[in-house]
């Protein structure tokens, strides 16, 4: 399998839209890999992880075919990771040649975004039945997507939703894709992670060396998810161990970020950044 990050920072982006702080300055003058744009992944070319703002500069960037993708991930309605009035653009008129459906999977909270931003008057003349469909989601029902086995398990995050993070496996690979959680998942969330065997996790470092309660890990947390994970027999020698969604407000550079991955047996992600395993 393959993982590409297209995107790898928080809601506010790096350098974040109207911050004048150390780490946004930083940034700016730098530039390269200190600049990230919204979090969204995209596994084997086919399964797409989120739908932010910044989908369409990553089309761009990337040389992305997004017409050809048929299957959306979505972890969660924050706008960061799910911004719906694009996808109008799936519909004929505006996108032509788009290969068949766009099956678009989420929770309740993501179902009413979807629908209250493809529904407004003015789309009302190019209805998606036939270009996007979306299929709600409930934790630990698995289903297949294009020969993917997906399980959705519950995150650590907002409590006015329930949000999610993804076990993506096809052909004896597996992939833990933990964007946006904290640490404070369910007895029945750690069960169901702790039955499987990683080849790649993807965790939540959004806060840096600072650690906050739940919504969101940093990198302390990090260290200690992968630990629990070995001490499970979940990780094997080989197994990748991401982080990635990084935040301002964790203070810390690319450089800084890849030097304690390294330190620690991890990688830091940057925007455009792809890992086989």
């Amino acid at each position: 399998m393959e993982i590409q990050y297209l995107g790898t920072a928080a809601a506010e982006g790096l350098p974040a839209l109207f911050c004048d702080c150390e780490t946004c300055r930083r940034a700016r003058d730098i530039g390269g890999k200190e600049v990230r744009t919204r979090t969204q992944s995209l596994v084997d070319g086919k399964i797409l992880l989120d739908f932010p703002p910044d989908t369409y500069a990553h089309a761009l960037r990337h040389s992305l075919r997004l017409g050809q993708i048929q299957h959306l991930l979505v972890t969660h309605s924050h706008m960061d990771h799910f911004f719906p009035v694009e996808l109008i653009h799936r519909h004929e008129h505006f996108g032509h040649h788009a290969k068949g459906m766009l099956h678009v999977y989420g929770n309740a909270a993501v179902e009413k975004a979807f629908y209250d931003a493809v529904l407004i008057d003015r789309f009302q003349v190019h209805p998606l039945d036939d270009a996007v469909r979306f299929i709600r989601l409930d934790p630990f029902v698995d289903f297949m997507a294009d020969g993917y086995h997906i399980i959705p398990i519950p995150a650590d995050h907002d409590k006015r939703e329930t949000c999610l993070i993804y076990l993506i496996e096809k052909d004896g690979k597996c992939l833990l894709y933990g964007h946006d959680t904290g640490m404070k998942l369910s007895a029945e969330a750690w069960e169901c992670i702790f039955r499987h065997k990683y080849d790649l996790i993807s965790l939540d470092a959004t806060m840096g060396m600072k650690q906050i309660e739940g919504y969101h890990m940093g990198l302390l947390d990090d260290i200690a998810f992968a630990e629990m994970l070995e001490e499970h027999g979940c990780i094997h020698k080989d197994t990748v161990k991401v982080i990635n969604h990084f935040s301002h407000n964790g203070e810390m550079t690319h450089q800084q970020l890849e030097a304690f991955a390294m330190e620690h047996g991890m990688v830091a992600a940057y925007d455009g950044m792809k890992v086989l395993f």
